[in-house]
């Protein structure tokens, strides 16, 4: 007789199965913890990956082009990296952006302003935007024409996603309230205007 697991008397035959089992199930255990291992460490390079594909295809792309701002605070800097110092915060997210410039995962871009600096290009996404330019109110319509009826007024300086553009009109969304306003009164706009 041996002593078993817990300390009772066991027959030997009996206790050794139970040692065979119990090593046979941390044996499973551990090829079990290195699949998850595995998996997590799997998961992790696709969303790396993902995270760096976006700035690469830019890197490839004709200049000039549009992008907006990913985030509600996003900083520009005088240089392409993080050494130079920041120029400038915008606390704007949507905010269109025309890509000028590339320099590895880094984007010199112009604002509406004029503004141009360097922004990180995990800062900025490929999504196009539209800011109301102007000293008046623009007119966010039903339809693209000066006839169709009015929806909302849009103040210049509002951002919103810029959905399609139109016979010199263009349809945005400003925080799901949507309609057309004339391009002209848009910045963010240009190659889909006609289009």
């Amino acid at each position: 007789m041996g002593e078993g697991l817990g300390g009772q008397a066991v027959p030997v035959g009996v206790w050794s199965k139970r040692v065979l089992a119990a090593c046979a199930a941390r044996v499973i255990c551990q090829r079990m913890s290195a699949l998850r291992l595995a998996a997590v460490i799997l998961l992790a390079i696709v969303v790396a990956g993902s995270l760096v594909a976006e700035p690469v295809r830019a890197q490839e792309r004709a200049v000039p082009y549009w992008a907006s701002l990913r985030f509600d605070e996003v900083r520009m800097r005088v240089g392409p990296s993080r050494q130079y110092r920041i120029d400038w915060v915008y606390q704007r997210k949507g905010l269109p952006v025309q890509v000028v410039r590339v320099r590895e995962g880094w984007w010199l871009v112009r604002d509406a302003e004029g503004t141009q600096g360097w922004i990180a290009a995990s800062q900025l996404t490929r999504n196009r935007g539209a800011i109301v330019i102007g000293s008046e109110p623009a007119a966010m319509r039903a339809g693209p024409e000066a006839p169709a009826p009015l929806r909302w007024r849009a103040e210049p300086g509002v951002v919103g996603k810029l959905l399609r553009c139109r016979e010199q009109w263009c349809e945005i969304d400003v925080g799901g309230r949507t309609g057309w306003v004339r391009a002209e009164r848009l910045w963010g706009d240009e190659d889909l205007a006609d289009g």
